[in-house]
């Protein structure tokens, strides 16, 4: 049986929407997950400055309205239906120049009744401003910015330079979760590196995820480990702009969609998280917390993947008990629990010689560098 490609590899994920459905695909790929949301939704119909923001459209009419999200102008519409609103909203928006941000935007517009006056192909917020910027005299007009989880005060601070009422309607506002536990649990895997990957799919969750780590006094630990051992992925470049501005690298997929977060995870954890070596005629593949020997998954407890990551760190070369036992968990370790530890992850690989015993001097990894092929000359 093939081994899936993200096998013995632990991930954590923050997001709070559609956490289950990012966690799921990434456990059908063989991933063991940890979630730790770092944000909470407020429900659209409990949000009162959702509300505030809709009565605010509903006062006077709109000149223009920015849709950037497909959920988010969907979940305004509901909301607002939900407060008896909607048939009057529909009305106001219908008056106005519309202008969607992507697709998925120009569809729930296009769902509703309304009708986009442009669109850009680059689905960016930028290209959105520029466009309103050279085509509409926005001086004393009333615009209607519909949000998205987080600000945008690039273009919302523009708009209002050019003399704009702008009107920031805050769809599926984030605040912090109500229960911080799994979140605290997952920073401490990540500082005690007993986790792999961390996937983001939005800002104020990676945002939330590093202020928490202060919180808990282990923010430097947290980024020292997103910086090396653990690799961090993000939706896109909005999710990664606060990992990027503590010098923290992230990889993205080319398109800022769930599936394609998770196909990048599949192509880069096991790239750049997993050592390949070859020992005592084995091929022999560390993962996160397990081994692929010979094509065969091998999960291997905490200490026992210590010892063999250690051994595999300077392959061929002898490793002391003294090195070893600061490895092993517990005070009073000696030379003894080496060996009963050595014997037990030997016992896990199924073959005692991948693993040598050199006397008086310590263990090494049979390691059996690639020859070089000579070629005859003629």
């Amino acid at each position: 049986m093939d081994v899936e490609p993200l096998a013995g590899f632990t991930i954590g994920v923050t997001a709070a929407r559609r956490r289950m459905e990012l966690g799921a695909a990434l456990e059908r790929r063989g991933a063991r997950i940890v979630y730790g949301p770092a944000i909470r939704i407020v429900p659209l119909t409990d949000d009162t400055e959702l509300l505030e923001a809709t009565k605010r459209c509903l006062a006077a009419p709109l000149d223009a309205v920015v849709a950037t999200t497909g959920i988010g102008f969907r979940g305004w519409m509901d909301a607002a239906d939900t407060w008896g609103m909607a048939e009057t909203l529909t009305e106001v928006l219908s008056r106005a120049t519309i202008l969607a941000r992507g697709p998925k935007a120009r569809g729930a517009v296009r769902a509703c009744g309304l009708r986009e006056a442009w669109s850009p192909d680059s689905e960016s917020s930028t290209e959105v401003l520029a466009h309103l910027l050279a085509h509409h005299d926005v001086d004393g007009k009333r615009v209607a910015v519909q949000l998205h989880g987080e600000p945008l005060p690039d273009l919302v601070q523009s708009l209002r330079k050019a003399g704009a009422d702008v009107i920031e309607v805050p769809v599926y506002r984030w605040v912090p979760p109500d229960d911080e536990q799994p979140l605290r649990r997952l920073i401490d895997a990540v500082a005690a590196g007993a986790v792999d990957a961390v996937a983001f799919t939005s800002a104020p969750a990676a945002t939330n995820f590093l202020r928490t780590a202060d919180d808990q006094g282990c923010g430097d630990e947290v980024r020292a480990a997103l910086s090396t051992r653990v690799l961090v992925a993000c939706v896109g470049p909005v999710t990664a702009a606060p990992l990027v501005r503590e010098g923290i690298p992230v990889v993205e997929p080319v398109r800022a969609r769930l599936g394609a977060l998770v196909r990048e995870l599949v192509e880069q954890i096991p790239a750049r998280q997993a050592t390949l070596l070859p020992v005592a005629d084995h091929s022999l593949e560390l993962r996160g917390q397990a081994v692929v020997l010979d094509g065969a998954l091998i999960p291997l407890a905490g200490a026992s993947m210590s010892l063999l990551r250690e051994l595999a760190s300077r392959p061929g070369q002898v490793f002391s008990r003294d090195e070893l036992v600061k490895l092993l968990p517990g005070d009073g370790c000696d030379g003894h629990a080496v060996e009963v530890a050595i014997g037990r992850l030997r016992t896990a690989l199924g073959d005692p010689a991948i693993i040598g015993t050199v006397v008086k001097r310590g263990y090494r990894l049979a390691y059996v560098p690639a020859r070089p092929v000579l070629v005859a000359l003629t």
